[in-house]
């Protein structure tokens, strides 16, 4: 297995949750690495449907984003990827608070990747659950593109040469 150049990473956390709908979300991905991402939130007015819990689209978006990017690591340089599928359990509703999601690569293969993620509450509580199927697709909507529309530096090597 290639070795992750920490550089990029840190770079990668920068440009995304820069994003005009990360930010609009207000979450962010804290953590990042082969097999693994984090992604957190706190609740807010906008993240409420009408009957004042958080709405299910909320979850499905913090659990795509867990997913995508637990898997981003695991493929190649200027391999982008697209979500094919999110399957979301809502397990409990919530009005407030802290969201920590943490998503796990369970599958890259090399078309196919699978992942889930699962929302926790600040007091560790799990408030949905769900799964993503990921196309590998060389060339196209790469990190690189990333960096271009969000007119960023040019990140560094995504792998460390041995």
């Amino acid at each position: 297995m290639k070795k992750l150049n920490p550089e990029h990473i840190d770079a990668v956390l920068g440009i995304i949750n820069k994003s005009p709908y990360f930010r609009l979300l207000s979450m962010k991905v804290t953590a990042l690495g082969s097999g693994f991402a984090k992604v957190e939130t706190d609740i807010v007015d906008k993240h409420l449907n009408p009957f004042g819990g958080v709405h299910g689209g909320v979850y499905s978006s913090l659990i795509d984003t867990a997913a995508y990017w637990a898997v981003y690591c695991d493929v190649g340089e200027n391999d982008g990827l697209i979500s094919l599928d999110v399957k979301v359990d809502n397990l409990a509703p919530v009005s407030e608070g802290h969201l920590v999601v943490e998503g796990k690569r369970i599958k890259a293969g090399k078309s196919i990747c699978i992942a889930e993620a699962a929302v926790i509450d600040g007091k560790g509580k799990w408030l949905a659950h769900g799964t993503s199927k990921q196309m590998i697709i060389p060339k196209l909507q790469t990190i690189a593109k990333a960096v271009e529309a969000m007119d960023a530096p040019k990140l560094p090597p995504k792998f460390i040469k041995k």
